[in-house]
């Protein structure tokens, strides 16, 4: 492969050769593949290779012969062959982002803030960002969960075994989520009042955490199943307490379990060493998104 001074570059010539002739190793076929997305250039150069090989000249004659026997009248209508660019950007980055911003999950992550900021100013309620912070971590979660997978996805199985599937795209989907996700709902935190709650921002590291944790042990499990053990474990351990509080209570106990989860650099390293930990236990199981079970 070739490169200049920019990030363009182009596939050489033997890696074209190689390519068509079946034996390059296939990590490296399907990078190529990849960079053919968007490279008419080199998506030439490979088409035209691969009609040169004996498959793609047999390919051809079969071709020439349909054109034969077919009724002159409708030949004009079978144009010849010839490499299609791929599509741009903007659509290849729209298509990535899938699921994460479309359906009932982005409309759900604004009813969460806009319900939040309803029960603090509207409400009165001194708990709204105590309850914020306790379902905050878990939207992200949900999103990885409604973002990749068989049941995100009607070409699931076609688009797992392109180069730009498996890991990569359920990566890319899950950015799209925090990145929509983080800054909307940490900004309704800050404009709720704090009433005793952690600080608005405290949430980021265990959100992170949480979706990877999600997406490594989705390797194991799917992703749906692994959303509901990560979402669930918070849960039930922020609103432990909230259950047995006696009445008027639940806020404050509230608040007082997510200081302990939340508050301090000893719980945020805590959900920074998981977030790395998750991370190294993802890129381990990094094949085992090739045959991402069916749940």
């Amino acid at each position: 492969m070739t490169r200049g001074n920019t990030s363009v570059w182009h596939a050489c010539d033997d890696l074209v050769a190689r390519y068509a002739d079946g034996s390059l190793p296939e990590p490296d076929a399907w990078s190529l593949e990849k960079h053919l997305e968007g490279c008419t250039e080199c998506a030439v150069r490979v088409s035209r290779a691969v009609r040169g090989t004996a498959p793609g000249a047999l390919l051809a004659e079969v071709r020439e012969a349909v054109l034969a026997a077919a009724p002159p009248a409708a030949r004009p209508l079978v144009p010849a062959p010839a490499p299609v660019p791929g599509p741009p950007r903007t659509a290849r980055l729209l298509w990535a982002a899938g699921p994460a911003v479309r359906g009932a999950w982005l409309p759900a992550v604004l009813l969460v803030a806009l319900g939040a900021m309803a029960l603090g100013f509207g409400g009165g309620f001194h708990g709204a960002r105590a309850l914020l912070l306790a379902i905050a971590p878990v939207v992200p979660v949900a999103g990885v969960a409604l973002s990749y997978g068989p049941h995100a996805d009607p070409l699931y199985e076609v688009v797992a075994a392109t180069p730009a599937g498996g890991l990569r795209l359920a990566l890319t989907r899950t950015a799209v989520v925090l990145a929509v996700c983080l800054p909307l709902l940490t900004l309704t935190g800050l404009l709720l009042p704090a009433s005793g709650a952690p600080a608005a921002a405290a949430w980021l590291l265990p959100g992170l955490a949480l979706s990877l944790a999600t997406l490594a042990l989705a390797s194991f499990t799917g992703c749906r199943t692994a959303a509901g053990v990560t979402a669930g474990g918070w849960l039930c351990t922020v609103l432990a307490p909230v259950p047995a509080a006696p009445g008027g209570e639940a806020t404050r106990r509230l608040a007082e379990q997510l200081s302990r989860c939340l508050d301090g650099a000893g719980a945020q390293g805590a959900w920074a060493a998981a977030a790395v930990l998750s991370a190294a236990l993802l890129a381990a199981r990094r094949p085992a998104y090739d045959r991402l079970p069916r749940r």
